[in-house]
């Protein structure tokens, strides 16, 4: 009886042993479940911080400064401090929150300004550079690992500051990359209730890293977006402009049949053409190009253009007209920009075109040959310089009018180099000489109709090139 009550006793003992062991079990897989849930929710709560910061549409430096706010938060530190890597390959704060330890020992001077601590600190952080490999952030920088110290305060790598509210204790520091993209290290110190920190804290700043990289590498797209829909408008913007400086029709002058068209490479371009009725029987063609292209030259189109239709009535001699606008246009230009430039005056009453020349392409008549009857085609020069490359003297000194006869039957093709010296597949030009077998070939056809043969005939030359260069060309026939 007593070895059955023995036995009873022992198998209750077992069994009482089993449920404490499985109840200490139960506890501690309990324990496990709400650190694993308080650090999802760590995460959650880190993203969400991160989502209403690009919500807000933020800058680098205040998204910068909302990671390390959150990180603080999430984690518990004291004080955290993101660091970016420079173009001298060295480490540099960026932003920084509580009383984070500079890299180095601050000098007698900088502990008299202890005083206002934390924005000291700050600058200090955000002035001083270190070397990449450097210390705990230069090495994570230099190998892309995270590290974790416990016992920071045993760390050789870690500077020990006098002042007893800059001593490390305990630090992480974890890279922030985003599909190879690095972006910079960030690193906290001290855990707020004294204790270390631990690897389950080191693995979570690794996640919130990740998750602060990615919302660094989204603010940068959108903020990419926006930069290019705000050129997009920009453009937009300059491209209308432009367009409203064109002319908007002919002017009827009796005797002339005229077309003009203008093809930009891109929204914005650099050149322009103007026709400006002087008199019932006189009528100026201008034909120019900006060295340059987008919005700067367009802009400078609108200058010339403006200038131009003011000066033009005043004299009647081309060169005159281009000399004043070279003096007007000298505050105006920007060093390395010029304009090139024709101006031609065509009079139907004494069946002449007399043009100046500002280092433009040379204008192309083709007229029949009184001995032969056959239309030839011939390029007419001039002597200038672009408008705003030289001095007022030596440009007045250079430029020269010419006048042609320009009677019934005679065609003048104006144009940029855009036609000319597009090229082909081949990267061989369309060429002066092509643009001259085309007019020699085109030239009975109105105006228009000739023009549209001129530009079918590069589209076909130049293939499935894309146009490098804007297109204008102006044809004119006496009539």
């Amino acid at each position: 009886m007593a070895l059955l009550i023995f036995l009873l006793l022992a198998a209750v003992c077992a069994l009482l042993a089993m449920v404490a062991r499985l109840t200490r079990a139960l506890d501690r897989a309990e324990e496990e479940r709400q650190k694993t849930q308080q650090e999802r929710e760590r995460i959650v709560d880190f993203m969400h911080h991160m989502v209403e910061a690009l919500g807000e549409g933020l800058t680098r430096q205040a998204l910068l400064q909302r990671i390390v706010h959150a990180s603080i938060l999430c984690s518990g530190a004291l004080s955290a401090c993101i660091f970016e890597k420079t173009d001298k390959n060295t480490m540099r704060g960026v932003a920084v929150e509580g009383l984070f330890p500079p890299h180095r020992p601050l000098n007698d001077a900088g502990k008299d300004k202890l005083t206002t601590r934390a924005k000291f600190i700050e600058q200090v952080l955000k002035s001083e550079e270190f070397p990449v490999g450097d210390g705990i952030v230069g090495r994570v920088a230099q190998t892309g690992i995270g590290e974790l110290l416990p016992d920071a305060a045993a760390d050789p790598r870690i500077v020990k500051h006098d002042d007893p509210a800059l001593a490390v204790r305990s630090v992480i520091a974890v890279p922030l990359v985003f599909r190879d993209h690095f972006f910079g290290v960030l690193a906290l110190t001290n855990p707020v209730d004294d204790l270390p920190f631990s690897a389950t804290d080191f693995g979570l700043m690794q996640s919130l890293a990740e998750q602060a990289a990615l919302a660094l590498h989204n603010a940068e797209f959108l903020h990419l977006q926006l930069e290019r829909k705000q050129l997009d408008l920009d453009l937009s913007l300059a491209s209308g402009i432009q367009q409203m400086l064109l002319p908007r029709a002919v002017p009827d002058v009796r005797g002339l049949d005229l077309d003009a068209r203008y093809t930009a490479a891109q929204k914005v371009g650099g050149d322009l053409y103007d026709l400006i009725a002087l008199s019932d029987t006189r009528l100026a063609v201008v034909v120019a190009d900006v060295s340059g292209k987008g919005i700067p030259a367009s802009l400078l189109m609108a200058i010339c253009r403006t200038n131009l239709r003011q000066i033009a009535p005043r004299y009647a001699s081309p060169a005159r007209v281009l000399t004043e606008l070279n003096r007007v246009l000298a505050a105006e230009i920007d060093a390395g920009l010029f304009v090139t430039m024709l101006y031609a005056v065509i009079d139907t009453a004494a069946n002449t075109m007399t043009f100046a020349r500002a280092g433009h392409e040379l204008p192309l008549f083709a007229r029949r040959d009184q001995v032969s009857g056959v239309y030839l085609t011939e390029y007419v020069g001039s002597e200038g310089m672009p408008l705003g490359m030289v001095p007022d003297e030596l440009f007045a000194a250079t430029i020269a009018d010419r006048t042609e006869s320009f009677a019934r039957g005679d065609v003048c093709v104006l144009y940029t180099d855009g036609i000319t010296e597009a090229p082909n597949e081949e990267d061989k030009e369309f060429s002066g000489a092509r643009l001259a077998d085309a007019v020699r070939t085109l030239h009975s056809r109105p105006a228009h109709e000739m023009n549209d043969g001129i530009l079918e005939t590069v589209r076909r030359f130049t293939g499935s090139t894309d146009q490098r260069d804007d297109f204008t060309l102006v044809t004119v026939r006496r009539v």
